[in-house]
């Protein structure tokens, strides 16, 4: 998720639990071309075992360039192509979930990611969405066509570019795409908020594994929860407002650490407050405090002001966090729902539409 899971939300959630901690997602091209906030993006710390890296692209050559300059620089373990994002400035030029729809691009793009890393022996897998809308769907052709080109995986999110985060994810596309391709690893990613919610939707689908976004945000105990759950263990982290108010202090220290900078650390930390301290009682005033610190002793301060014993508040603490909204309908690039294949006119479009900045 970009700007949430940098090195030191990562490095947090993996102090409660195991799992693939995935960094944010950095253009092909800004990656390429070395731009300071592309390399911060892909910066690991020495105790991250699993150096994961997620590129988005929708230039062939760039997207082959990109990989070839993680395997051979030696910056990654796991590479993963991101073809999932519905935020309109990726979709308006062909990227993110609108990209599978042309099978032809999506064919070379995940051809060109593979022929790279695999010669590095980097695993590589790729993430898409079930389609552009209900009358567009990509993920039957997309994972075939990610199959066949040797993926190491395919992460299917149960929703439409068109449904951005709102309403239900559909758990149905994820069993059918796990049915689909019984040779390759399946992770289903949608609606995941508890670990109840892994359990049922392994069950329910059958995948491998499963994928977290906006379930996490504020709550990297998540990750101990779902290693307990899918292990068959009953034990659940239910954490006081003390517990949490801790959390909280080690990722603003951890961010601090990340940016080498204390106002921009604690800046970043700002975006997160309502989501730890979601259901908990804090005064109004103090949540206002925490969304404008500037400094590790005004932190203390304020959560100094906080009852450490305050119990954990049930299920005001648990389900939906993070952005959902409305459906929206799709940005796409002009004619580009005309065909499943590219035109003279996308061709060129595309050569021009990588991104310089992260997103989606």
């Amino acid at each position: 998720m970009a700007g949430i899971t940098n090195s030191a939300f990562r490095r947090l959630c993996a102090e409660y639990g195991g799992g693939l901690y995935v960094c944010e997602m950095v253009t092909s091209r800004a990656l390429v071309e070395r731009t300071p906030e592309s390399m911060r993006i892909i910066k690991h710390a020495p105790e991250e075992e699993i150096r994961s890296i997620q590129l988005y692209g929708v230039e062939p050559n760039t997207v082959r360039a990109a990989v070839r300059m993680l395997v051979e620089e030696d910056r990654a373990d796991h590479i993963d192509l991101n073809f999932g994002c519905p935020a309109p400035k990726v979709t308006r030029k062909g990227g993110g979930s609108a990209l599978p729809w042309k099978t032809d691009l999506f064919e070379d793009l995940v051809r060109a990611a593979v022929d790279e890393a695999h010669k590095g022996e980097i695993p590589l897998t790729v993430k898409v969405r079930k389609g552009i809308d209900d009358e567009h769907m990509t993920f039957r052709e997309a994972g075939k066509i990610a199959r066949d080109l040797g993926v190491d995986g395919i992460a299917i999110h149960g929703r439409t570019t068109n449904q951005h985060y709102a309403g239900k994810a559909d758990w149905g596309s994820i069993g059918e795409l796990r049915e689909q391709l019984p040779d390759i690893p399946v992770i289903g990613n949608g609606d995941i908020f508890a670990a109840e919610d892994a359990v049922a939707m392994v069950e329910q689908t059958g995948v491998d594994a499963v994928q977290i976004g906006r379930g996490v945000q504020g709550k990297p105990w998540l990750f101990g929860d779902l290693q307990n759950a899918l292990s068959g263990s009953a034990e659940r982290f239910h954490p006081s407002l003390g517990e949490v108010a801790g959390a909280f202090r080690r990722h603003a220290e951890l961010l601090i650490e990340h940016f080498e900078d204390e106002f921009r650390g604690l800046q970043d930390l700002r975006k997160h407050v309502a989501w730890y301290f979601k259901g908990y009682q804090v005064g109004g005033e103090t949540r206002s405090g925490l969304a404008k610190v500037s400094s590790m002793v005004e932190l203390d301060e304020l959560l100094g002001q906080l009852d450490a014993s305050g119990p954990y508040p049930g299920r005001a603490a648990e389900g939906s966090r993070g952005r959902a909204g409305s459906a929206k309908r799709p940005h796409l690039p002009q004619d580009w729902l005309e065909s499943r294949t590219m035109n003279s006119e996308h061709k060129a479009m595309i050569s021009h539409a990588e991104l310089d900045i992260s997103g989606g």
